[in-house]
């Protein structure tokens, strides 16, 4: 709530400098009354897939901007200002550490800002305010980060078949082809990521191949699975082993037995 109160404070105190400076930045034009008009403000979503460059525009694009503000508010982080003045070509920041925001090229030709490359931690609000000749305009962008999640397949110890979206943002949704008997856990990690896992059994029914689709705002994935693949083992109780072994062995004495007779009868013959 600390936070939210500054933030509002601080947007206060920039929008009084902003009216105090158009007034008299209008008030010196040379034999023109200017009246200045209540500012027009934009809002909207930007969702951007991390590891990428955003660029954010700062409207109005025209020659009459004489300030430009940016007040950036990443998510559970104190906001950050940056302006420019291009009467006198002098640009300021203040509580700005981030080096990966920044101006995209001269703020004196291009007001627009860029985050290269976005990270996760740049979620947030980004709200451009401009002071120009013919009145005030506003944009804010809610910045979301997409981060695709790592999906694998694998036969987890316990037998099951499991399909992993390990680490995406938002969470992924998962589903499997044909349907089984299946449990579905979310995890989140900390930071904004969530790793869906998803369980999933067939027994009593004749199916060979399974295929796991993992849906996600970053782009969709499927990943096929043969029930029967890997090495068979054939598994015997312990006391089934041992009535083998007996009988091999018993038969082993047998032929050995047999076969010393036939040769000490034929040794015995030759005399």
């Amino acid at each position: 709530m600390h936070t939210l109160g500054r933030i509002s404070t601080l947007r206060v105190v920039i929008s009084i400098n902003i009216i105090i400076f158009a007034s008299t930045h209008s008030s010196s034009v040379k034999g023109k009354e200017r009246r200045l008009t209540l500012p027009a403000e934009a809002k909207s979503s930007l969702f951007v897939l991390v590891d990428t460059k955003a660029v954010l525009l700062c409207p109005p694009d025209n020659s009459t901007a004489f300030l430009v503000i940016w007040t950036i508010s990443p998510r559970d982080q104190p906001p950050c200002t940056r302006a420019h003045r291009r009467d006198n070509n002098e640009t300021s920041e203040r509580n700005c550490t981030d080096e990966r925001i920044s101006w995209e090229s001269r703020p004196d030709q291009n007001p627009a800002f860029q985050i290269d490359p976005v990270a996760i931690t740049h979620d947030g609000c980004y709200r451009c305010e401009v002071a120009a000749a013919d009145g005030l305009f506003g944009h804010t962008y809610y910045l979301r980060v997409l981060v695709p999640p790592k999906v694998t397949l694998f036969r987890g110890s316990d037998g099951t078949i499991v399909c992993r979206a390990a680490a995406g943002k938002p969470s992924a949704q998962i589903f499997w082809t044909p349907e089984g008997d299946c449990h579905t856990e979310e995890e989140p990690l900390g930071n904004g990521t969530v790793t869906v896992e998803s369980k999933c059994r067939w027994e009593g029914r004749q199916v060979s191949n399974v295929s796991c689709s993992v849906s996600h705002v970053t782009g969709n994935k499927n990943l096929n699975f043969t029930l029967n693949q890997g090495v068979i083992t054939l598994e015997f109780p312990a006391s089934d082993l041992l009535i083998i072994l007996y009988v091999k062995f018993s038969l082993f004495l047998v032929i050995l037995v047999t076969v010393g007779f036939i040769y000490f009868k034929k040794a015995n013959d030759c005399r």
